[in-house]
Order: structure tokens, then C-alpha cells, then sequence
């Protein structure tokens, strides 16, 4: 045997064997026997290869089931005998491409193997060039898998039908026919499906063809089974090909028609026996019905059938009435080497006609699963199903003239894909870096019971019925104080980094919409729930604001946009915010709080005007900072929020609301400036917003109401307080019985937040109380945001400066002075905690910061907001410690973003299309263009471990423990029922192998270790985001290397070629540029995606 069969089953079960030496490609293990290399003598074994080919050594040979060797030294006879029985002439043999450009047949010339009867057919070439490439390609496949690279040159036949008749000889002299197969489906010449009988081939037509091949077989005196194969062209002429000296693979559909045990047979006439003693006589050889063998192969029809190689990893076939398999290395474990065939498993099967047959293979083939290996499945199931095949016309163009074929649909593979999951996060750890080291609650909450049934009609019924401006005077006209719950947006945000999953929000999503259905909204989306729902949860934001609006139809959903910014942190062209505005609105958004970090007004317009013009309602934001009720504080003065209000009312705002980020707004400042606004602006509903870091937010929502605000922010109980929002519970109560009534009834409150009290417990990890134990006034002095506050509490405990907390909140006050007293909300916020962290790093004080600031080296941020890119804030950029940072870096005037070009939203789907291989949705597309790597890293992700989000929320951040058992429901009544087994010790790839129960079978995986293979020499992969960077397109061997460092190469040129499972491929450069660097050498193996140049 060859080391490369080594985990082929059979080897394990017969004895004696040996090795055959070292195997450099697939077809060198086929060595007729295994002589010692050293001393040229027999071993006495026989190959370890499951192969149907004679010859060999006479020691080692048992009676051979092939033909005789003297009829394979009258091989060249086939051509004479061809002439003699009036069939069609064939050339003869020769290597040389001079020879084939001189020849005289006519049409383009093809070559094809002239060892062991294989085809190993071309394209026909336009060009000499090409031809002679091809030609090349072809040789040295044939070489590599036969050690003989001559090739016949065959005339070329346009649009053939490849049908072929099975002969079967005996040493007496008698030969029969077994009738013809189809075998025209065919890919680079290599047979996909076969059909036995032919359909609708003129009976005239099938009776010379079988008689040819009869006469044919006699005159050579031919013994055993073979094929006699031949082209059919469109006027019904035929040629002859050659002949199949063995049994061939798909000999089971004759079986299967003519009831014939083909294998038997062959191994009786070895034996000496007559065709008449077998019962194998012509006139009672019978055609029953139809059959159709497919060869399920381990090709990826996506990627030009490139072989995969692998671990088969689930194995389970389709069976049942009509339906045979054939195996070939097709078992659970089983290792698919680039060194062999790529043949898993022959499917036949048989029925009374072909659409009949054809439809008990596409049940056979759905049923099949099979993990860990790509397979050519879905295109099989495309060729069944395709009108041409199943009328029984198609010929040897027919997958190349049907490119739909190719549109295949992508297997799910859900089960294997979250074990693979779960087996990453036990060897490796969390997906989600985890602040503290805090376990998740054993026990997920239950939800609260819900009614059944439709839950009640909610001002979302107004808003559809009346639109934005009827939704506003309906919240003006509202007697009581009506409460938008942050529940599932800010709340978290504030108090558990935004990290609450989907599967959490939508287990109570229910009852919210059943007993809290007199909400003016609830804010569920936007922010930095945007990107942190890809980034860290894995999760796409907008499947969630689907599934949400799905679950409550009734309330007004309501979004944080960022002016300019979109849900991002950086300007983008005004088409990519116009369209997400737009596509968010079609996924369910009914109200777009539109904000800006710096309240520049021209950003502000952008938003108000792109969510206006998708048909939303708007509510622009007055972001609140200072104290209107301090006379000494005349930066942010009334008049300041007056004059910036005058100017949203005039841009089209449907509510005016007051932003406080970070609880600054005493009960005082409250009553003061919604009364102001109230005065000037009677008509426009007030909504007021803040955080309850000081404890105070209670007092100041009771006085804005009493004001005269019509909308004011809550969270539910247990997601309340701290740096998130004043507590539902205590507005409710407070409330009751007053004309400030919010009409929730307070027990409901009480369930809601008993579900969210255990839900929290799932996120101990990032519970800003595992650092933060209570709020602070101090935040009056610092005027730190709360849900930075929250953050910058885990950042300074994870660099080492938690002891020093208070100086980072010191030095937070006096950067924002350095830089001029800003609004502070993302992204201005993070500008001054940037620096903050900075001076307290370096122990700069402001006087310091502000005498050395030609010659520090500032964080991005600080340098970029300096320059201009969020825009201009209140009073203008600080002097002269903006010039003195700048120097010479250029500056922004006016929008940073009016100057972007508008975004080609179909380069980016076209791109996005190639890279991942289906084409994106309108909500993909946006997600790219706000977050371009990490969109990419999430697909990547989710390709990889599939729907994580139906793992509950403790499996997803810490994996099962050993011995485990839990369920997986993947959608409405389909259920895994895991258990996690054992996890092995750490093998020579640098791999753990874990085992898993899934719905009782045994499943394993085998998990890269992270942290070994940094202390292992692994071959670097290629990043697909990096257009210079090539690498492997299947796994294989490097036959040549055309490429050095240094060289100079156009898109398109050669670099090197891959060869596996008969298939030699050339991997050309994508891109023009200079090779900077060779990754590999010729005889090296290759893994898919290793990197084999780099150009720049």
C-alpha cells in the first residue's frame, strides 16, 4: 500500500500488507505490484488498492478478472479491427504538440491519455498558445497518474451523445452485449451521471451500435468484460472511441437493467466458464426499466469542482426501494486525501422509466448528509432536475451550455456547524472576550406568561393609519405621561456593554407587547447595538429588528441614529445614510432619534432630512450638557438650546426631544428648559432622556412631565438605575392616580422585571456592577456619558489604573476643558476619554498636555476630531492647542461629509457577491458599507459555526461542561438533543479532538488549539480581504512554481500549479504588481486558502 492509503478502512482488515514507499500523487499507488524499491524483487503481496486493473508481477498475481495480455499488446489492433468491422477510424498516439499543430483532421484537434484507456479530453483551442498550455496540462496529468504522459489525438465532434455498450467475453470464443448506457453528462470529459438504456436513440441506431461492438470484440478474440464506447453525433453518424478493457464504474446501472451480477460474471469466465453455462446468452438478455448512477464526489461545484480534502466528519446515506450504493471511502472519520480519486460513493437508481428513476435519486441524494467535506450534492440535484435531462436529450454540452445548473443551494449543515462551535469555545475559550471572570446563571429566566391571541391595539396603530405628523399630534393630545421603555437598547448598553442577545429580548418581547402596550415606544435598535451585534454576538442587527417587529407589532419601535454618522463612527457619503434610513424603515423602525456628538447643526439636517424622506417619524435631539439653571454657565445656555431648537423645528422635526447623556439634568435645569421649549414650541411633543447616575433621575423626569413633557425614558426595574435610565416601576407609581397617569399597570411592571433580574444574571461578565457598585454624583463634575461611564470603569480595571479611577475621571473633566468643553456623546465622548486615559498613562497634567502639545504624540482620535472629521463644535476648536497639535495635517471645513463621493452600492454588491459567494440583500449591503471588516469577520463567523443564536446565552459565552446535556432548538420543531463528551489531548496538527452525543450518535470534531499553534510552525493563510495576497483554491500538491520574488506579473499571469485528485489547476495572480514574496516550492502540500504569493 501507499502511506497516502494508510486510513483507507480496508487496509485495517487485510493481511499480509506492506508499504509501497512514498506516494508524490494520487495515481502513484497504483503500481501493478509492490516491489522492494532498493533491490528490485517481489514482496509477494498484492496492492492495497481497490482498483479493477490486471497486470503485475506474475508471483504476486492471482488469475486476473482483465483481459489477457496479449490483447493489451494488440491495443493498437483495436484501430485496424475498427476498419475491418466498417466502424469509424481513430488516430494513433503521439506526445509531440508540433505533430498535433501539423496534423491534418479536421476541426480543432483534443488530446487524450493513451495509457489504461483514460480520457483526459481538452477544450478545443482558438489559439496556438492555448493549445499548446492545454496540451501540456494534459500530458503532465496523465504522467502524474500513470507514469506515461503520451496522449492520442482525436477529431473533434461537435455536440456528441457519448453512449457506450457493455461487452462480455468468455475464453471460448462466445461475446455478448449487455445493451448501451448514456454517458453524455459529462465535466472536462469525465462522466457525472450515467443512464442505462439510452433514451431516444433510433432503434436502428442502438441495434448497429451494439452489433459493432459484438463484431468488434470477436475479432480481437476478446475475453471479460469491457466497454466499447462511442461518439453519436446530431445526424446520427457514430465514431468509435475506444475500448474500456475492464469493468468500468458505472457498469451497476447495466446491472441494474439487465439483472446481470457483472463482477460475478467476470470472476466465472476467469475461472474458465462459458458465457452459455452462466445463462448469459444474447437473446435472454432483457432491458427492465431505467437506471441512473451518480458519483458522489467530494468536488466543489461552487469553486470549478475543485477537490476538497478533509475529515468526513457525519456520514449518512439516502436508501430505500430502487436505490443501491456502491461505497468507496465514504465513512464516518474517513480522511479524503488530495493523493486519490475524489469518488465517495456510486448511487444507483433503478425504476420503470427515467423521470421515475430520476426522482427516487433526488430523494436518495437529499437524504444523504455528509460533514466536514465539500460534494458535488447540490449540482447533482440541479442535472436531475433540469427538463433537458429529464427528456432524455442531453449531450456532452449540457453542463457547459446550462450555467443554472451552477446556482446551487448551499446546504445549511446547522447541527455540525454549532458543535464546531461549542468545541472552539471549550478548547479555545469565549468567542466574546469576557471583561471579568463572573459565570453566567445556571438557569435561563422564564418569561412571563403571555395571553393568546393578538395583543392590543398601541400608537403604532396611529402612526400607520395616520403617518408622522397625525403620530405627533397624537402624543400632544394624550392626557398622562406616556414612557418609552430602553429596556432593550440603551439600558443594556448603559449596564452590560450591549451585549444582550436576541434569543434574551425576544423570549420577553411578547409580554411587553400584551401588558405594556400603552408605551409610546420602545427603543430597540441603533447605536452601538449596530456593530456590536456582529462584532461580539455574532449576530445580524437587522434579523433581530425583524424578529422584534415580528413579536411586537403593536408599539412604535424607536432607533438611535447618529446624525451624519448613521449608526457608525465616521462620516459616510449622504446616499449610504439616505438608503439605511430607507431599507430600516421597510425591516420596521418607526421613530429616528437623530443626534449629533457635537449638535452640529449641518450633520443634524442630513438626518433629519434622510429619515423624513423614508417616511419616519422624527425626533431630532438637543444633546444636553452644562446646567441652564447655573447663570455662571453660558456656554450651553437656554437661549443656546432655544436657538438650536428653532432650527430642527424648521428642518421638519416631528418631536423635539432632549437628549441627556450623562444625567447632568438636575430637577431644576428640567423645569426650566422644557418649560422655555414648551412655550415657544406648543405644537411639537417634548420627549426628554437621561441616565440616573447620580440618582437623581427620578426627581428630573417627575419635573420635566410636570413641565409640561409629553414622552420621558425609562428602563424596567432591574435594567434601571446607575448609568442607565430611571426606573419604569417608580414613574409608574409616582404617577398613579395623578393627571401624569401612565395607564401601565404596576404588576406588569413587576413580572417584567423579575424576567430581566434572572436575565441579567446570564451576563455576569459584563455587569457593570462587577466593578461599579453605585453611581456617583460626581458625574455633575466629570460630565462622563453613562454608557462610558460603564466602559471606562472595565477599561481602566483591565489596563491596571482601576485603583486609579478617580484620577481617570479627574482628568476626563479636564481633557474635555483641553479641548473646549464639548458635548460629550459618541463619538466626541470617546475623543475625550481617549485623552483622558492618555494624561493619566503618561501622568500628564493639563498644563502639561497644553505646553507640550507640538511634541506629544496624541491618540487618533483626538487628532482626527481636531482636524475637523466630526465636525465643528459650539464656539469653535480650542486655540491655540488645535494648531499646535495639527502643525501642518490638513483640516476639514464645513461637513466632514459633503465632500465624500456617493457610494457604489452595485461595486459593492458585485464584490460582496465574489467574496462570499451568494449575492447580498439590501440589509447586507448596508452592513458592509457602515462596517466593512467587521461584516466580513461575521460572515466569515457564521460560515464557519453557523446560527449560534440558538444556543442559549450561557453555552454561547462559556460552552458546555463535560458530561453536559442540553437541547438546541433550531427552529419550530426541530430540537438537538447534545451532550459533550470528552475533549482529547492535542495531536501533530495542533488539534484537540472533541466528542459530542448528538440525538444519540456519536459525533466528533477536531478543534484547532489556538494558543499551541502559536508555539507551532503552521503555513500562514491567506486573508481574503487583501487582493495581494494569493492563496490555495483546493488543497493539494505544488507541481511547479512560475513565479519568483520580484518578478513583475499582470493580472492574470501564472504563479503556480496545484495538483490534486487528477486535476491540475493554475493559479494565476489576481491583481498586477511585483511578487514580494513565494510562500511555496514545488512537492510542497497545500491546504485550501494557504498562501502562496504575495503581490504588491
Amino acid at each position: 500500500m501507499s502511506p497516502s492509503a494508510r486510513s483507507w478502512w480496508p487496509i485495517g482488515v487485510r493481511s499480509p500488507s506492506g508499504c509501497s514507499g512514498p506516494a508524490r500523487s494520487w495515481g502513484s499507488a497504483r503500481w501493478p505490484c509492490t516491489r522492494s524499491r532498493t533491490r528490485g524483487r517481489c514482496t509477494g503481496r498484492r496492492p492495497m488498492r481497490p482498483t479493477w486493473w490486471g497486470g503485475g508481477c506474475p508471483r504476486c498475481r492471482p488469475t486476473c478478472t482483465c483481459p489477457t495480455s496479449s490483447a493489451w499488446r494488440r491495443r493498437t489492433g483495436w484501430t485496424r479491427s475498427t476498419r475491418d468491422t466498417g466502424s469509424c477510424p481513430r488516430a494513433l498516439p503521439s506526445p509531440r504538440p508540433a505533430w498535433m499543430r501539423g496534423s491534418g483532421l479536421w476541426g480543432p484537434p483534443r488530446p487524450s491519455c493513451a495509457r489504461w484507456g483514460t480520457k483526459w479530453r481538452l477544450e478545443p483551442s482558438p489559439s496556438l498558445r492555448e493549445l499548446e498550455e492545454s496540451f501540456s496540462r494534459a500530458s503532465s496529468e496523465a504522467l502524474a497518474a500513470f507514469g506515461n504522459g503520451d496522449l492520442f489525438v482525436e477529431k473533434f465532434i461537435e455536440r456528441p451523445r457519448h453512449i457506450e455498450v457493455q461487452i462480455l467475453g468468455d475464453q471460448h470464443g462466445h461475446v455478448v452485449h449487455l445493451h448501451e448506457r448514456d454517458c453524455s453528462v459529462q465535466r472536462r470529459h469525465q462522466k457525472v451521471v450515467e443512464i442505462a438504456p439510452a433514451a431516444r436513440l433510433p432503434p436502428q441506431l442502438r441495434e448497429r451500435l451494439a452489433s459493432d461492438a459484438v463484431r468488434l470484440a470477436r475479432q480481437v478474440g476478446y475475453e471479460n468484460a469491457g466497454t466499447v464506447e462511442f461518439l453519436v453525433d446530431q445526424s446520427g453518424s457514430y465514431y468509435f472511441i475506444e475500448v474500456n478493457s475492464r469493468l468500468q464504474v458505472e457498469h451497476t446501472v447495466t446491472e441494474e437493467i439487465t439483472g446481470v451480477d457483472l463482477v460475478h460474471a467476470q470472476l466465472q469466465v476467469a475461472a474458465g466458464r462459458s458465457l452459455p453455462e452462466l445463462g448469459l446468452e444474447q437473446d435472454k438478455i432483457r432491458v427492465n426499466g431505467c437506471a441512473i448512477q451518480c458519483r458522489v464526489t467530494t468536488e466543489d461545484p461552487a469553486r470549478g469542482f475543485q477537490p476538497d480534502t478533509g475529515r468526513i466528519e457525519v456520514f449518512r446515506s439516502g436508501e430505500g426501494m430502487g436505490i443501491r450504493l456502491d461505497g468507496a471511502s465514504a465513512f464516518q472519520g474517513a480522511l479524503i486525501s488530495p493523493h486519490y480519486d475524489s469518488l465517495l460513493v456510486k448511487v444507483v437508481a433503478h425504476g420503470p422509466d427515467q423521470p421515475a428513476a430520476a426522482a427516487k435519486m433526488r430523494r436518495a441524494l437529499a437524504e444523504f448528509r455528509i460533514r466536514g467535506v465539500k460534494t458535488n450534492i447540490p449540482f447533482l440535484q440541479n442535472v436531475l432536475a433540469h427538463p433537458q435531462f429529464l427528456g432524455g436529450v442531453a449531450d456532452t454540452q449540457f453542463i457547459d451550455e446550462n450555467p443554472e445548473l451552477f446556482h446551487l443551494r448551499p446546504g445549511q449543515n446547522r447541527a455540525q456547524k454549532l458543535l464546531h462551535y461549542l468545541g472552539h469555545v471549550m478548547v479555545n475559550g469565549p468567542s466574546t472576550p469576557l471583561p471579568v471572570k463572573a459565570k453566567a446563571a445556571l438557569m435561563e429566566p422564564t418569561p412571563p406568561v403571555t395571553p393568546m391571541g393578538p395583543p392590543p391595539a398601541g400608537l403604532r396603530a396611529v402612526l400607520q393609519r395616520e403617518g408622522p405628523a397625525g403620530f405627533s399630534r397624537a402624543l400632544r393630545a394624550h392626557r398622562g405621561l406616556l414612557l418609552t421603555d430602553t429596556t432593550f437598547r440603551d439600558a443594556h448598553q448603559s449596564l452590560l456593554a450591549t451585549r444582550v442577545r436576541t434569543r434574551d429580548l425576544a423570549r420577553v418581547a411578547p409580554f411587553v407587547a400584551h401588558s405594556l402596550g400603552g408605551l409610546c415606544s420602545m427603543e430597540t435598535w441603533g447605536g452601538a447595538t449596530f456593530d456590536v451585534a456582529m462584532r461580539f454576538l455574532h449576530e445580524c442587527p437587522w434579523e433581530r429588528l425583524r424578529e422584534l417587529r415580528r413579536l411586537v407589532p403593536n408599539i412604535p419601535f424607536q432607533m438611535l441614529l447618529r446624525g451624519a454618522n448613521a449608526v457608525g463612527y465616521t462620516n459616510y457619503p449622504d446616499n449610504v445614510v439616505n438608503r439605511f434610513c430607507e431599507v430600516a424603515v421597510a425591516n420596521g423602525m418607526d421613530i429616528f432619534r437623530v443626534f449629533d456628538a457635537l449638535n452640529y447643526l449641518p450633520n443634524l439636517v442630513l438626518g433629519v432630512e434622510a429619515a423624513g424622506r423614508a417616511g419616519a417619524v422624527v425626533e431630532a435631539a438637543l444633546s444636553y450638557t452644562g446646567d441652564v439653571a447655573d447663570p455662571t454657565r453660558t456656554k450651553y445656555s437656554l437661549q443656546y438650546y432655544l436657538d438650536l431648537a428653532r432650527e430642527l423645528v424648521a428642518a421638519g422635526t416631528h418631536i423635539l426631544c432632549i437628549k441627556d447623556m450623562a444625567g447632568l439634568l438636575t430637577p431644576g435645569a428640567a423645569r426650566v428648559l422644557v418649560s422655555a421649549l414648551r412655550e415657544r414650541f406648543p405644537e411639537v411633543p417634548l420627549h426628554v432622556h437621561t441616565h440616573d447616575t447620580a440618582g437623581a433621575a427620578v426627581a428630573s423626569m417627575l419635573a420635566a412631565a410636570n413641565a409640561g413633557a409629553d414622552v420621558v425614558d425609562v428602563a424596567v426595574d432591574a435594567m434601571s438605575g446607575m448609568t442607565s435610565q430611571p426606573s419604569m416601576g417608580a414613574l409608574v407609581a409616582c404617577t398613579r392616580g395623578t393627571p401624569l397617569d401612565t395607564g401601565i399597570a404596576l404588576e406588569k411592571v413587576f413580572e417584567y422585571s423579575e424576567y430581566w433580574e434572572g436575565a441579567r444574571a446570564l451576563y455576569a461578565a459584563f455587569d457593570c456592577t462587577a466593578t461599579m457598585k453605585s453611581g456617583n454624583a460626581d458625574v455633575y463634575e466629570n460630565e462622563i456619558p453613562g454608557g462610558q461611564y460603564t466602559n471606562l470603569h472595565f477599561q481602566a480595571h483591565a489596563m491596571g489604573l482601576g485603583h486609579k479611577f478617580k484620577e481617570v475621571k479627574k482628568a476626563y473633566a479636564e481633557a474635555n476643558k483641553l479641548l473646549g468643553d464639548l458635548i460629550k456623546v459618541t463619538p466626541s465622548s470617546k475623543v475625550v476619554g481617549d485623552l483622558a486615559q492618555f494624561m493619566v498613562q503618561n501622568g500628564l497634567s493639563r498644563e502639561e498636555v497644553e505646553a507640550r502639545a507640538d511634541e506629544l504624540s496624541f491618540p487618533l482620535s483626538v487628532v482626527e476630531f481636531l482636524q475637523g472629521y466630526i465636525g465643528t463644535p459650539p464656539g469653535g476648536f480650542p486655540e491655540p492647542f488645535r494648531s499646535r497639535v495639527l502643525k501642518e495635517l490638513p483640516r476639514i471645513e464645513g461637513r466632514p461629509g459633503a465632500s465624500l463621493p456617493p457610494l457604489d452600492f452595485e461595486a459593492l454588491a458585485q464584490d460582496l457577491g465574489s467574496r462570499h459567494g451568494a449575492p447580498p440583500s439590501p440589509e447586507d449591503l448596508l452592513s458592509a458599507a457602515l462596517y466593512p471588516k467587521v461584516y466580513d469577520e461575521f460572515r466569515t463567523f457564521t460560515n464557519t459555526f453557523g446560527p449560534v443564536s440558538c444556543l442559549g446565552t450561557r453555552l454561547f459565552l462559556e460552552g458546555p461542561a463535560i458530561a453536559e446535556e442540553f437541547e438546541v432548538e433550531l427552529e419550530r420543531g426541530k430540537t438537538l438533543h447534545i451532550k459533550a463528551l470528552a475533549l482529547g489531548d492535542l495531536n501533530a496538527a495542533g488539534q484537540r479532538e472533541v466528542f459530542f452525543e448528538l440525538n444519540g450518535q456519536l459525533r466528533s470534531i477536531l478543534v484547532r488549539d489556538t494558543q499551541a499553534m502559536k508555539e507551532m510552525h503552521v503555513h500562514p493563510k491567506a486573508d481574503r480581504g487583501a487582493k495581494g495576497q494569493v492563496g490555495a483554491p483546493m488543497p493539494g500538491e505544488v507541481v511547479e512554481v512560475r513565479v519568483e520574488q520580484g518578478a513583475q506579473v499582470a493580472k492574470g499571469d501564472p504563479l503556480c500549479v496545484l495538483s490534486a485528485m487528477k486535476m491540475e489547476t493554475v493559479v494565476t495572480a489576481p491583481v498586477a504588481g511585483a511578487v514580494t514574496r513565494v510562500h511555496v516550492r514545488p512537492g510542497m502540500s497545500l491546504e485550501g486558502d494557504d498562501l502562496i504569493v504575495e503581490i504588491k
